[in-house]
């Protein structure tokens, strides 16, 4: 499915996929006053039916009975409705109420077996099915869960990027890496790739940042919780926004096109990818001279029975590549993990040639 065929007839102004509403559905007011003002600025109204907790106590979502008010709403105004799904029993009552769009958890797409249940439940429905990132950073399972769904015929799809949970403490409460989403959307290019800020900051301080670096990187749309009073809001009240606080962040954010639209402004990118391409070229070949030399002093330590790993030349190499890399003004953290990297394939190098000379013995 392309991103376009996402899109509603009647939203003006962007390209891009509108998903809105309140992460739970409470009542049928409060749906009402946090979804109506925002209708003609979207292209889905999100609302959490189930909502699948960490721990049993917290509000865990109304069922069928919040169905009845959107089917409700929507005889009153024309809005298209997007809920999550985590059971085949869930698929049957969304389908039941006409649901527009169907959305995985991420707490869902960690299993394999609930989402080919999930698949084959929506086999032959021609609705648009998303699939969120698993909570772990795990590309392999999210492109197994999106998978599963073609294989049982399911074109309408795509994916919601909601971040990772990790034991790494940062001011995300889930932490986005970003690479992980952009390798998916590389494997499946035709794929609609959603993000999901709220979700990603944990903090409505935080959407507007974090929407605008989704669209920057070139992501199809963006789904954000709305709720007319957030701070009374029965769940992730801290990650919600207002319906005017909704709109004036889409007045600001920065669309970007997803390609040139001027010749001479291609041509000019052209010739500058000429040149990336021309210096890949002299990097990949300076890492294969680099790793050649890492080979002759592998094979010296062989010779004269001294161990692979030096820490005192791992430590004099750190502190002068990171000088070095001030000098000319890379960031500190890339070179930190790109001399782990390139430490990691040495290392390896040496040690394929100290048991070659281990078999050679043995033989």
């Amino acid at each position: 499915m392309r991103a376009k065929e996402l899109k509603s007839d009647k939203k003006p102004s962007t390209d891009s996929i509108i998903i809105a509403g309140p992460c739970s559905a409470e009542s049928e007011n409060q749906l009402r006053q946090s979804i109506f003002p925002i209708l003609e600025r979207v292209d889905y109204v999100r609302g959490g039916i189930w909502k699948p907790r960490t721990r049993p106590g917290n509000f865990e979502g109304l069922g069928e009975k919040a169905l009845q008010w959107i089917k409700a709403l929507k005889a009153e105004r024309h809005f298209k409705f997007a809920t999550e799904v985590a059971t085949p029993d869930h698929v049957d009552l969304a389908l039941k109420h006409d649901v527009d769009l169907v959305w995985i958890g991420a707490r869902t797409t960690v299993n394999p077996f609930l989402v080919s249940e999930i698949a084959e439940a929506l086999k032959g429905v021609n609705i648009p099915v998303l699939i969120k990132n698993p909570i772990h950073p795990e590309l392999a399972l999210w492109k197994g869960a999106i998978e599963r769904f073609l294989k049982n015929d399911l074109r309408q799809l795509g994916a919601i990027h909601r971040g990772f949970h990790t034991y790494q403490k940062t001011k995300f409460r889930n932490i986005p890496l970003w690479q992980i989403p952009l390798d998916l959307k590389s494997e499946f290019p035709e794929l609609p790739l959603i993000a999901d800020p709220s979700h990603i900051g944990g903090d409505r301080s935080m959407i507007s940042s974090i929407a605008q670096k989704a669209l920057d990187l070139a992501y199809d749309g963006l789904m954000i919780e709305t709720h007319h009073a957030p701070d009374d809001a029965l769940s992730d009240a801290q990650q919600q926004i207002t319906p005017e606080a909704l709109i004036e962040l889409l007045d600001n954010l920065q669309f970007r096109q997803s390609k040139f639209s001027e010749k001479s402004v291609s041509d000019q990118l052209d010739i500058i990818r000429e040149q990336i391409d021309q210096t890949d070229q002299e990097l990949l070949q300076a890492i294969a001279k680099r790793l050649e030399l890492v080979e002759h002093i592998g094979e010296i330590k062989k010779e004269n029975n001294v161990a692979i790993f030096q820490i005192s030349r791992w430590k004099e190499i750190f502190k002068s590549r990171l000088d070095m890399a001030n000098d000319v003004n890379l960031d500190e953290p890339f070179v930190m993990d790109l001399l782990r990297l390139l430490h990691q394939q040495s290392v390896k190098k040496q040690t394929q040639i100290f048991e070659h000379k281990t078999e050679k013995q043995n033989e």
